[in-house]
C-alpha cells in the first residue's frame, strides 16, 4: 500500500516502452508485483489493445503520439472524491496542450481533450480498491491512462472528429519528450490539489469547459434532447437546463454531433 504523501514528483521512475498491450494494464501489473511507486509513468510508443472511456478502444499510429500511464497515490482523496483527481489531470493536459494551442482547447465532460469541435486527447482513470482495517473501501491507488494525438494526421473512419497537435501547428514534435513535458505540468496540477485544495482547479475545469453556456444535443437511452449546458457540479455531474434542470452522470448521457 502507498505511503500518505510522498514527495516523488508524477515523471519519476518513467519507463519507456516500445510496445504494449495496454499502459493502464501494465500499471496495474507494477501494483500487483509490488512495484508501484507513486509517480511511475509509463511510457509506449506503441499500444496494441489501448483502453478508452465506457470500453472502447483507442486507436493511435505507433511512435506518432503521446501513450502513457500514471500511477497515483490518491491519498488524501476519498473515493467519493474522485472527480476531483480527474478534473485535476484534465486540467492538467489542458495546461500543457494549451502551451502549444492557445484559447482553442477544451475539457469536454468529464475529461476529453478537444480543439474547436475535434478530438485531440482522452483520459481514462481506473482505481484499485482495497479493504481498510475498519472495513471500509480504500482507494489505494489511481492509474491515469492519457493519449493526445501529436503527430498523427490520418486517423481510422471510425475516430469521430479527430485532431493532432501536427495538424493545428503544422510542426513535427517528439511524443516522448512531450510526455516528460507534460508529466510536470500533471504533477503541479497534482501537488496544488494536494496542497490548497480544489477550488482552484474546479474554478479552471469549468473555465474551460467544452460547450458552456451552449445548447447541444444529447442522448440518454431512447431519449434524444436539446438543453444548454449550465456546468459541472463539484461531484461531477453534468448540469443541464432546458424545460427544467437535470443532472446526470457519467454514462447516463452523451453528446450528439
Amino acid at each position: 500500500m502507498p505511503q500518505p504523501l510522498t514527495t516523488k514528483p508524477i515523471g519519476l521512475p518513467f519507463i519507456e516502452l516500445q510496445s504494449v498491450d495496454s499502459t493502464n494494464n501494465y500499471a496495474r501489473q507494477q501494483i500487483h508485483a509490488g512495484l508501484a511507486q507513486h509517480g511511475m509513468t509509463i511510457f509506449s510508443y506503441e499500444q496494441l489493445a489501448g483502453k478508452g472511456q465506457r470500453g472502447k478502444v483507442w486507436l493511435a499510429e505507433k511512435g506518432a503520439n503521446i501513450i502513457l500511464s500514471l500511477l497515483l497515490n490518491p491519498f488524501p482523496l476519498l473515493l467519493t472524491q474522485q472527480f476531483q483527481l480527474s478534473a485535476c489531470i484534465a486540467v492538467g493536459v489542458h495546461d500543457f496542450f494549451t502551451k502549444y494551442t492557445g484559447d482553442d482547447s477544451r475539457i469536454k465532460w468529464p475529461n476529453d481533450l478537444y480543439w474547436q469541435d475535434r478530438k485531440a486527447g482522452g483520459i481514462l482513470i481506473e482505481s484499485v480498491i482495497g479493504s481498510s482495517k475498519l472495513g471500509n473501501n480504500n482507494w489505494q491507488w489511481a492509474i491515469a491512462g492519457i493519449g493526445i494525438n501529436i503527430n498523427q494526421t490520418s486517423f481510422p473512419p471510425e475516430i469521430k472528429n479527430p485532431v493532432s497537435l501536427k495538424q493545428i501547428t503544422g510542426k513535427q514534435f517528439n511524443p516522448l519528450e512531450l510526455s516528460k513535458e507534460l508529466c510536470s505540468l500533471l504533477d503541479r496540477r497534482f501537488t496544488e490539489l494536494r496542497e490548497t485544495g480544489f477550488e482552484n482547479i474546479y474554478t479552471t475545469y469549468l473555465d474551460h469547459l467544452y460547450k458552456k453556456g451552449s445548447t447541444v444535443k444529447l442522448k440518454k437511452g431512447t431519449r434524444v434532447f436539446e438543453a444548454s449546458i449550465e456546468g459541472v457540479s463539484p461531484t461531477g455531474k453534468l448540469i443541464t437546463q432546458h424545460a427544467f434542470r437535470e443532472e446526470f452522470d457519467f454514462g447516463e448521457v452523451e453528446l450528439i454531433f
